[in-house]
């Protein structure tokens, strides 16, 4: 049964950073379009949560006008170590390679009190999948896998696109975008990560 709110309940739980940021990091703003020269301050950013990002979605994979994002981006180089929020165990992983897709994904699950919470991990490298079982268990803060490249993450800047679901995946892959119409159901299945990630903008 799920905490009638949400956000009160996480509130209990102490996380760990998924990408440990600098203290300066920049904000993107996607709602005009996608811009591979974004990189401002540093490679490290964040790419909101429910942002409408007219324009930057145009591979077949999004038909639909799917332009509302319901994870946040994290811009990390690549390489860069994704480290778990909380204790858990790897659930699904899948190398997601359509164009504009995710790439290699982890799908993780946590228990926390009464509540069973999954995190998709997008954009990955090839390596964070060798060597990974269903039911691998992980520990809060570890290092379990590591930001991918352009190449091989569906064409996009090495970030990580990091989302909660509410229900149980059958698969590893989620809709990181999704339409108008399917907002309000998206909306009660993906919550903001925020309340696991802290406030990042």
């Amino acid at each position: 049964m799920l905490p009638t709110d949400l956000k009160s309940f996480l509130q209990k739980f102490s996380f760990s950073p998924v990408i440990h940021l600098p203290a300066k990091y920049d904000i993107y703003d996607f709602s005009k379009g996608y811009d591979e020269n974004r990189y401002r301050e540093s490679k490290y950013g964040i790419g909101k949560y429910l942002e409408k990002r007219s324009g930057m979605y145009e591979q077949a994979l999004f038909a639909g006008n799917r332009n509302i994002h319901v994870g946040i981006d994290i811009a990390a180089p690549e390489g860069d170590a994704v480290h778990a929020f909380y204790e858990g165990e790897i659930f699904l992983f899948q190398d997601n390679a359509q164009d504009g897709d995710y790439g290699p994904t982890i799908i993780t699950k946590h228990i926390l009190g009464d509540l069973v919470i999954y995190a998709l991990h997008g954009h990955l490298s090839r390596e964070s999948l060798i060597g990974k079982k269903p039911g691998q268990k992980i520990s809060k803060g570890e290092a379990f896998a590591s930001i991918g490249s352009k190449a091989i993450n569906g064409g996009w800047n090495p970030h990580l696109h990091f989302q909660l679901c509410l229900q149980e995946p059958q698969i590893a892959d989620l809709p990181g975008a999704v339409s108008e119409q399917d907002l309000p159901n998206a909306l009660k299945l993906y919550p903001d990560p925020r309340y696991v990630l802290g406030p990042l903008y």
